[in-house]
This record gives structure tokens, C-alpha cells and sequence, in this order.
């Protein structure tokens, strides 16, 4: 059975599952790019996602698994998987740590204006007088309740906030005091101080929030995105901070990335960008391999069953 990964990662994964899997050849694609040819014998491929396209696939013809690195999936080669019929697992659930921590520094920053502080101490500027403002008691939406969004939840808790959800049938989910649909989840960004956002990139999330959105929330509350760029037409938001909807958005992820230089997203005041950062650590792909081992520890031997296998219709 051969794995071909067409990365490479650190010397201590890779011995690892060589020593894990000794019945299993790997082979490790070390420059940038691989060929369509160092993958046309194998019969599981380990990927970031973005790198195959429909013609590789085509040309594997031993190939029965693939396993994403990461849970985003809206780039990969689906009319030839489909056609196929190749089972897909994904890293699910191994960036709800990083994710979370990184939307608490969002929030954080802005209740405690880290940011104006930190340009203030460049113009050696002593100010006692800043308005700085508590987490504590302030309402939290998170739209995409997964593994991520219930960690965003647990910390919320412990700061003492008021934790809302969105999912697809409004359930019970751990962390939340309240479950919302999309269809009546305008009630509860009436009360929201802090909405972030983690819905994937699929025909039913592109473009989810409307006007609407932003024009239910207060006028103090705050948008964050960390899960996919296309959830929002750029237009929308714009137009909510124009005309002061919202206080201000945090930004992660955008519709074309790396971000233009020249886009106007970088000179709006009460616009936060990072580069697509959230959900980075040093042990993402530790994680992510911890759940390649599993499954293939199931799929070698025919027993146990798989994590995170992606149901191709939805997309996730």
C-alpha cells in the first residue's frame, strides 16, 4: 500500500508513521510543487487541499482515500472525487484551540484598546483617560456552532459572557445559553455585542450575511470572521461600517487572498486585518496527523471506525 503526501512535513511526523505503519510505503513530496506523476501509484494521498486538481485524480487510478490537513475543502477537485466515489477525511476539529484564542484576542484588543495604547506608546504618550470597557456580561454569537465555535463558547463562559449560537436546526449545543437558525437568528443579534462568524464555504453559506444582519445588531457591536472570506459580499460590509451599523470588524479571511495591496479594506479605521492566521500553531499538524494515524490504523485494518469523513454532498 503506498501513501503519497504531497508536502513535507517535520522529520519527527514523518518517523513517526513510518515506524507507526511499517506495512505502508510513504513517499514525501519535497519540492513545491508535486507532478501529476508522483502521485499516479498511489492509493492514499495526504494534502493541504488546495493542490490537486481534476486531471491528478484522473491519473491516480489506485486511489481510494484522501486526507485533507485542514477543514476547509471548497478547493478541491470534486467532479473527479465524485466520479470516483473516493472517501475524504478532513482535520475537523484541530483548530478549535488556536481559532478560539485567536478570536479572544480580537475581543480583547478591542475592549481593552490594546491597539490605541500601542500607538500611543510610540508617540511616548502617558493617557490614563482611555474608555476601556469589560467583557464580562457582554453577549457572544457564534454563526457555526461546531467543535470550534463550542470552544469560542466554553471561553466566552469563562469571561463571564452571554453565549448564542447558530447551527443549522437550532439544537442544544454545549457552551450556548441559546440556539438560533438562520432564519431566526436576527432575534438574537438584537442583543449581540460580539458575532463571529465560522461557516465554511458552500452554496447555502456564500454570501449568508445580509444587510439585514448588520442593520438587527447594535451600533456598539462587533463582526469577526474567521471562517471563510465569501460568507460576506465585501459591498455588505462595507456599507454596514459606512453607515455605522457596526462598531467595528475583525477580518481574517477575504474573497481574494493575499489581500491586494491596493484593496480599501486596509485604510478603513474600524477595520482589523490579519492574514489568514487564526487557526495557525505549532500543533496543527501534530493534530492533523494524529487523525491521519487513526484512520489509516482503520483502514489498514478493516476495523474501527473513520473520524471526520466528509459527507461530499454538503461540502464538510
Amino acid at each position: 500500500m503506498k501513501a503519497v503526501c504531497t508536502f513535507n512535513p517535520p522529520d519527527e511526523i514523518k518517523n513517526d508513521i513510518q515506524q507507526s505503519f511499517p506495512d505502508t510505503v510513504f513517499t514525501f513530496i519535497k519540492k513545491r510543487h508535486f507532478k501529476t506523476s508522483d502521485i499516479k501509484d498511489a492509493e492514499i494521498l495526504i494534502t493541504f487541499g488546495e493542490d490537486l486538481k481534476n486531471e491528478d485524480i484522473d491519473s491516480a487510478k489506485d486511489l481510494k482515500w484522501i486526507m485533507v490537513t485542514s477543514a476547509g475543502l471548497e478547493k478541491m477537485p470534486w467532479k473527479a472525487i465524485k466520479k470516483r466515489g473516493i472517501m475524504i477525511t478532513n482535520a475537523r476539529g484541530i483548530h478549535k484551540i488556536p481559532m478560539a484564542e485567536f478570536t479572544f484576542g480580537y475581543i480583547l484588543q478591542h475592549e481593552k484598546q490594546f491597539r490605541t495604547i500601542w500607538e500611543q506608546q510610540k508617540k511616548s504618550e502617558w493617557n490614563t483617560h482611555l474608555p476601556l470597557q469589560e467583557v464580562h456580561g457582554k453577549t457572544l454569537m457564534v454563526a457555526g456552532a461546531g467543535a470550534i465555535g463550542q470552544e469560542i463558547a466554553r471561553l466566552a463562559k469563562a469571561f463571564g459572557m452571554h453565549t448564542l449560537g447558530m447551527n443549522s436546526n437550532g439544537r442544544e449545543t454545549a457552551n450556548f445559553d441559546e440556539m438560533y437558525t438562520a432564519e431566526t437568528m436576527n432575534e438574537g443579534l438584537k442583543k449581540t455585542d460580539y458575532l463571529v462568524s465560522i461557516l465554511p464555504s458552500t452554496a447555502q453559506t456564500t454570501h449568508f450575511y445580509k444587510m439585514e444582519h448588520f442593520e438587527a445588531m447594535k451600533k456598539t457591536a462587533v463582526f469577526i470572521n474567521i471562517g471563510r472570506g465569501d460568507a460576506v459580499e465585501e459591498k455588505v460590509l462595507q456599507t454596514a461600517l459606512d453607515n455605522g451599523e457596526i462598531a467595528h470588524v475583525f477580518l481574517d479571511v477575504f474573497q481574494e487572498e493575499p489581500l491586494p495591496a491596493s484593496h480599501p479594506f486596509w485604510k478603513i479605521e474600524n477595520l482589523t486585518i490579519t492574514p489568514h492566521i487564526s487557526s495557525h500553531s505549532q500543533n496543527y499538524l501534530p493534530r492533523a496527523f494524529e487523525i491521519f494515524k487513526h484512520n489509516l490504523h482503520t483502514y489498514s485494518n478493516k476495523e474501527g471506525q473513520f473520524k471526520n469523513v466528509v459527507d461530499q454532498e454538503k461540502g464538510y
